[in-house]
């Protein structure tokens, strides 16, 4: 087992000898009560739907981690589906809802969509493209915020779903929910946001934004993966479901419940409720420390959100004339960051949610982003940015070449 280092001070808790985590947009690291909640539920032998006792006790187990879910974004627990992630939750209410209005006869076959939602929101909508739907993606600014004009002339009385997501997963910069839910109210339109970033970091409540549907992800709030969680609202459109099988979760979700991962979702969850603020606030000060010593090495960085609101500990970059990809290789050894760029046929193609923000494919290519986490330190900060900054220095200047 690696050695690790804990200085309380810092709240670092990183094995020596690795690298500096911070590409926490992909996954954070899952919380010791939650990997006990895991090991705990996983010795229960039982399927939460048989009736015996052991039966019943796995069935209590999920029962209460729907209810900390429920809890964390101000629903009933009657209105949390769990599913394998938000991906599926996702294509859930997208190709549900999609399909549940066609079978009620709702004449409404228009999905407006933000260009930056991530793919599992853009792909399932491609579908109900080919199924006939019209589908409408509206731009985002520069600052990483969707064109609120732009949504607001997409939708009118033909809209099904407007999908937005709470927090982009490459920027961080927060999108204006409570304004979208008021244009397709409008209009009698359905709202889903994708969530994933957003739930566990700040608070968020359904009822009082009056969303209809909500996507939940369990690894990226220290909970952990293949599992995830689907809001729908007991007001809403029941999506249909789109796998079959048993009648688990009132036939929306069929199949038997993962109680061990449930238990640490919901654990994970109560633990995001109860430390919210003291996350939010040691990750904003990892976050400045950050760019103050960046800023202090003339590293040439920009920061791309810098006139937006974003999740806490959150910071995207572009590095001036650099290749954000020869960055990210060149550091690899010390710390973990990334683009949000996609590998296809051995290319590397830059990200579509900087395209859709504007961004010239150069530009996208020049950007990557950092998020610090709970169990960042101010010591990783500090580290990350020295760090970083001599890297570029090197790919501006390599070992032989004069400066100019």
């Amino acid at each position: 087992m690696d050695e690790v280092m804990l200085d309380k001070s810092l709240g670092s808790t990183a094995p020596r000898n690795e690298p500096i985590y911070l590409d926490n947009f992909s996954t954070t690291p899952i919380a010791p009560e939650v990997a006990k909640a895991i090991i705990d539920a996983w010795s229960l032998p039982s399927n939460a739907s048989s009736p015996h006792t052991m039966g019943a006790r796995a069935e209590a187990i999920v029962a209460e981690a729907r209810g900390d879910v429920a809890n964390l974004i101000g629903a009933a627990p009657s209105e949390i589906v769990f599913t394998s992630g938000a991906t599926e939750a996702n294509n859930l209410i997208l190709l549900g809802v999609a399909e549940a209005a066609v079978v009620a006869g709702i004449n409404r076959r228009k999905i407006v969509l933000s260009s930056i939602e991530h793919k599992s929101v853009l792909v399932p909508a491609g579908t109900l493209e080919d199924r006939g739907f019209e589908v409408i993606l509206v731009p985002a600014h520069d600052t990483g915020v969707i064109d609120m004009r732009a949504l607001a002339a997409a939708v009118d009385d033909r809209t099904l779903l407007v999908s937005v997501m709470g927090a982009n997963n490459e920027t961080g910069a927060l999108q204006p929910i409570r304004e979208i839910v008021a244009i397709a109210s409008k209009v009698g339109a359905y709202v889903h946001s994708d969530c994933a970033q957003l739930v566990g970091k700040l608070p968020i409540d359904v009822l009082d934004l009056g969303i209809d549907y909500l996507s939940i992800s369990g690894h990226k709030m220290y909970g952990p993966m293949g599992i995830g969680a689907a809001f729908i609202s007991a007001s809403a459109l029941k999506p249909k479901a789109i796998a079959f099988g048993g009648g688990q979760q009132a036939g929306v979700r069929p199949g038997t419940e993962p109680v061990p991962i449930i238990a640490g979702l919901g654990t994970a969850a109560r633990l995001a409720g109860s430390r919210m603020e003291l996350d939010a606030a040691h990750g904003t000060l990892l976050r400045n420390m950050f760019l103050d010593e960046l800023s202090s090495l003339n590293s040439d960085v920009e920061i791309i959100t810098q006139n937006s609101e974003t999740l806490p500990g959150t910071v995207c970059l572009k590095v001036n004339g650099i290749i954000a990809d020869d960055l990210i290789e060149s550091v690899q050894r010390q710390m973990s960051i990334s683009t949000g760029s996609a590998c296809n046929s051995g290319q590397v193609i830059p990200s579509h949610v900087l395209m859709g923000m504007g961004f010239g494919q150069v530009v996208a290519r020049s950007i990557f982003r950092i998020y610090f986490s709970r169990y960042n330190s101010k010591q990783d900060a500090i580290e990350s940015a020295f760090i970083l900054a001599k890297a570029i220095g090197h790919l501006r200047h390599p070992a032989g070449q004069p400066r100019q």
